[in-house]
């Protein structure tokens, strides 16, 4: 089976999209040949939406990459579903993704705000948070104006490309030490939050960081003696 078209990887603003019928995984995992759906993995949830053939229509909770057909996206809905060959369209839930991308931004912005690496990332519509490796004590007050200032700013945010030769070159790009760039494509995604913050991501963000919006620290934890968490939420 050929593996979905990832449509989010170049415009994490479109919502809906046309699509085809590969097949359909035990459990209700429906593989479509592109989609606007992006998959839980990288610490961010995966996409919700609904799937409509005609007069038909079905509902995805989430969106999971095929552990059966590497590559392959899956749409989790209940029932059988359409068959293979079937032109489709795709939409996502708009407010979970606008949520995601907001607080995936965020993260990065945090990133830039904490100079220590990552080792635990969870970005979902309710709340985003990350993991430290230090045993710094973190200022809440101080964070909380970085991020305001990040936000006022309205720095764009962007996407490129880069090879893998040029990661392997610029190590120090690299934050999580959970979560390692997917290898074996020749290239890697990188996103740019302009003037800021340089690495490797494969989820969906804004296109400026004042579409963030007032995101609020809303707690630091030591959670042990070498991590230090932020958790992030939403006024509305």
């Amino acid at each position: 089976m050929n593996p979905t078209e990832e449509l989010f990887r170049e415009d994490a603003h479109l919502l809906r999209c046309e699509a085809l019928v590969l097949g359909l995984e035990e459990g209700g995992g429906l593989i479509l040949d592109r989609t606007v759906a992006y998959p839980l993995g990288g610490g961010q949830a995966g996409d919700s939406g609904c799937i409509r053939a005609g007069d038909q229509s079905w509902r995805f909770a989430d969106a999971r990459k095929s552990k059966q057909h590497p590559g392959a996206i899956l749409h989790l809905i209940e029932g059988e579903g359409p068959p293979p060959g079937t032109p489709v369209v795709v939409e996502i839930d708009a407010a979970r993704r606008d949520k995601h991308r907001r607080f995936h931004t965020s993260t990065h912005l945090l990133c830039a705000l904490l100079p220590y690496p990552v080792d635990g990332c969870s970005i979902t519509e309710a709340y985003a948070r990350l993991d430290f490796h230090t045993d710094e004590a973190f200022d809440k007050e101080a964070l909380q104006a970085g991020l305001d200032r990040l936000v006022a700013e309205a720095r764009a945010v962007r996407h490129r490309w880069i090879s893998e030769e040029e990661l392997d070159a610029n190590p120090s790009l690299v934050r999580s030490m959970s979560v390692q760039p997917p290898r074996g494509l020749g290239r890697i995604r990188v996103i740019e939050v302009e003037g800021v913050d340089l690495q490797p991501c494969g989820g969906t963000h804004v296109a400026n960081t004042a579409e963030i919006g007032e995101v609020r620290v809303t707690k630091i934890e030591k959670k042990a003696a070498k991590t230090r968490r932020v958790v992030l939420g939403f006024d509305a």
